[in-house]
């Protein structure tokens, strides 16, 4: 079984698949591995049906927020203690909108080792000079690129054109995606009313809650740089969990 569980895992790993491996760490059956996929598919064993599935349902909540941990079950014989560890896909980034902005946020991506990609289906805005640092640049509409790179738990969305026509769609695509992360560009009036056509395309209140709107957090900072910085930061709160706000690490 052993066996079974790493030839999976590497599988997993190769074909970027979100998964998480349960270890017992201590307690009965320490050694004894289970893997978990998102929709509650298991390969392995514990020690228990019983504290599989308890182990089972723990790894489904941890998988969309991608954070391992540790956690002690009890059982009929003992406390069992299960490390769980989550296997993601590479962290990547789709910035909708090749403006000023996205050249310098493409840059603090990439130092963070985030995939990076740029969209706009304004072809003559993708120039080699400016996004020189992306891993790839898309002359399409988002939707098309949205299903050209594809979108996992590991791809965090920028939506920076400030064009509708443009904005709109890809915020809609993002939406109906497992997205990590969909911040968006623009002024709360702007917003406001982007959210009236979100909703009327059938988006509930809970859907558009996703949306990190207007992008990034409350630096203060108007240049350009300083917007990609703000925006940045917020993608590693979000990254790991927090919103930014020092209150909520104490």
């Amino acid at each position: 079984m052993q066996e079974a569980i790493f030839r999976t895992l590497r599988r997993s790993l190769v074909d970027q698949e979100s998964i998480a491996l349960a270890t017992v760490v201590a307690g009965p059956g320490v050694g004894c591995q289970l893997l978990v996929w998102p929709g509650g598919q298991t390969l392995g064993d514990l020690g228990s049906p019983r504290l599989n599935q308890r182990a089972s349902l723990y790894a489904e909540q941890l998988i969309p927020a991608q954070q391992s941990a540790r956690k002690a079950f009890d059982s009929d014989r003992a406390t069992v203690d299960v490390f769980f560890e989550v296997v993601a896909p590479p962290l990547k980034l789709i910035v909708v909108g090749a403006v000023h902005v996205a050249e310098h946020l493409i840059r603090l991506a990439r130092e963070l080792d985030f995939e990076t990609v740029v969209v706009d289906p304004r072809a003559a805005f993708l120039s080699q000079e400016r996004f020189a640092g992306a891993s790839l640049r898309i002359g399409a509409w988002p939707q098309e690129a949205f299903r050209q790179v594809g979108i996992d738990e590991s791809t965090f969305v920028a939506v920076l054109s400030h064009d509708p026509k443009i904005d709109l769609p890809a915020i809609e695509s993002a939406l109906r995606s497992p997205a990590r992360y969909i911040g968006v560009l623009g002024s709360k009036k702007s917003h406001k009313k982007r959210l009236s056509k979100l909703k009327d395309m059938g988006f509930s209140e809970l859907d558009l809650e996703r949306l990190h709107a207007p992008i990034g957090l409350d630096l203060g900072g108007r240049r350009a740089v300083e917007i990609a910085l703000a925006i940045v930061a917020q993608m590693v709160a979000v990254h790991h969990g927090r919103t930014g706000d020092p209150k909520d690490a104490r």
